[in-house]
């Protein structure tokens, strides 16, 4: 005898997939709103508290 699909299980992770790249989406949109706003960066909003340039997490400051 074949096991019954569960869709509940496959509806929940098509949609945790699909919530997933609405968020990767809008990140991505808001980080190319940053750049696109911030052409001259201030240099109180590059240095840390330490006095050292931050980066974001890629370690390469946005283009």
């Amino acid at each position: 005898m074949a096991r019954k699909p569960n869709y509940n299980f496959e509806k929940r992770q098509k949609d945790l997939a699909r919530q997933k790249k609405k968020e990767e989406k809008l990140q991505k949109k808001a980080l190319k709103k940053d750049a696109l706003g911030n052409d001259i960066p201030d240099s109180e909003d590059q240095e840390g508290v330490d006095g050292q340039d931050e980066t974001p997490e890629g370690g390469q400051l946005p283009e």
